[in-house]
């Protein structure tokens, strides 16, 4: 199914919905992360603030929905942001990294991996990751498909 495809079909079901439809793949792994997401395992994610200013997209806001596509850009799902934060990488908390829900969901996990992509990331963008560097991270509960 396309993501426009569950996302008609979600608006379907809740035509009170006026926002545009957001789709994405989560950046390394896509599919392994999109079956945590439906298993219940991953409930948040983390992005890097210096590239949302840098390429000019938005954060995000609590209550956003997003259709949640894997490495094939077949819609996997649709999740509701329920919560925002931005915070140095250093003050990423080991509750964040367990809803992440990645490896072992430890915070030295999330930190190795993650201080590896935003190094990477944020190369290829021209910026420089250090310690104190934003993190957007993100809460989010998935809507559709429900079971």
């Amino acid at each position: 199914m396309t993501g426009q495809d569950m996302w008609v079909a979600y608006c379907q079901l809740h035509p009170e919905i006026t926002q545009e439809m957001d789709a994405w793949a989560f950046g390394a792994l896509p599919d392994e992360l999109a079956g945590l997401v439906l298993a219940g395992t991953k409930t948040a994610t983390a992005s890097s603030y210096d590239e949302h200013l840098h390429y000019g997209e938005p954060v995000g806001e609590v209550g956003n929905l997003s259709v949640v596509l894997d490495g094939q850009d077949n819609a996997v799902c649709i999740i509701e942001t329920t919560n925002i934060s931005i915070v140095p990488f250093n003050q990423v908390s080991a509750d964040h990294a367990f809803k992440e829900g990645e490896g072992d969901r430890s915070l030295a996990y999330w930190r190795q991996v993650h201080e590896e992509l935003f190094t990477e990331w944020l190369a290829e963008a021209g910026l420089v990751f250090t310690e104190d560097s934003k993190i957007v991270l993100e809460e989010f509960r998935v809507v559709y498909p429900t079971s």
